[in-house]
């Protein structure tokens, strides 16, 4: 019998949860997905492993005693991984935006004049998976936007603070604004991220400035041409300032907003035993980077 690591994770996940939402949102994907990733497992080992019920999920016995071994057989799955990188000398950085980004390439470049054996990938993650694939255990480490859910699981080194301001249409009333108040796009469309981004949503909806005004959800994306798409088809989105030397749109303009908080910028990493020097090496690099070092 074959079971996938990433249905052990997702086990995992609901067993420390305790429910279906909240380990979905850990893992941004969706609970219908989730639900049959589990089902897929429970019909894999033919043991039902969770009880459900109104109140959540509820392990069974035999569904406690995998839980007790589980996590164990990620740590081995994961250092197996990890020395199979260090064996072909690839480090797998992920990353969400190309503003986030940032002096990244220029720390990868030195990295590789010191360590020419080793291969650093680049992987562009889009916006349904905040964490840039650490999540899922995708990366070695990423390069992501402050807050996201789960990331207090992780070692997070914040990197570089970020002024937000707001994308319009072009034919929007406020276009020829030098700063828009943000009071003024209260009641405007906003496009959001998906609901299982949580805390990354509420941000980029800037829930918390608001003052209990409620939110105009005018349209979902999850791609910068979607999100371009999305605005200039007449709803608004809060966009690091980054955004109008990266993202253009013939229809679409980039304003200052007063009124709302930063976007933070940082790097994470899984929390771990055990250090590769090579990523050590590598993730210090771009903290130096970017502070100017």
């Amino acid at each position: 019998m074959d079971v996938h690591t990433r249905l052990l994770r997702y086990f995992a996940a609901v067993a420390e949860e305790g429910s279906l939402t909240g380990a979905a949102q850990r893992l941004f994907v969706s609970q219908p997905a989730l639900t049959k990733q589990i089902q897929r497992l429970e019909e894999d080992l033919g043991i039902p492993l969770f009880t459900r019920s109104r109140s959540g999920m509820a392990l069974t016995e035999a569904g406690r005693e995998l839980a007790a071994r589980v996590p164990a057989l990620l740590d081995g799955w994961d250092e197996a991984v990890r020395a199979t990188g260090r064996a072909a000398r690839v480090l797998r950085l992920g990353f969400l935006d190309a503003g986030a980004v940032g002096a990244v390439h220029e720390a990868i470049a030195g990295f590789r004049q010191v360590q020419p054996e080793w291969r650093v990938e680049l992987r562009q993650f889009d916006w349904s998976d905040p964490s840039a694939g650490l999540a899922r255990g995708e990366v070695h480490a990423a390069v992501v936007r402050l807050p996201f859910p789960g990331q207090e699981a992780l070692d997070v080194r914040e990197l570089f603070v970020e002024e937000r301001g707001v994308l319009l249409p072009a034919r929007h009333p406020l276009a020829n604004s030098g700063t828009v108040e943000f009071r003024e796009l209260w009641d405007e469309p906003f496009v959001a991220a998906g609901a299982g981004t949580g805390a990354w949503r509420e941000h980029w909806l800037a829930e918390e400035e608001r003052k209990g005004h409620p939110v105009r959800v005018g349209a979902v994306t999850s791609r910068p041409d979607e999100w371009l798409g999305a605005v200039a088809a007449g709803c608004v989105a809060l966009a690091p300032a980054s955004a109008a030397r990266f993202h253009s749109h013939p229809d679409v303009v980039f304003r200052p907003v007063h009124g709302v908080s930063p976007s933070r910028v940082g790097l994470a990493r899984p929390k771990s035993r055990t250090r590769e020097a090579a990523l050590e090496e590598l993730l210090e690099a771009i903290a130096r980077r970017f502070s100017g070092g």
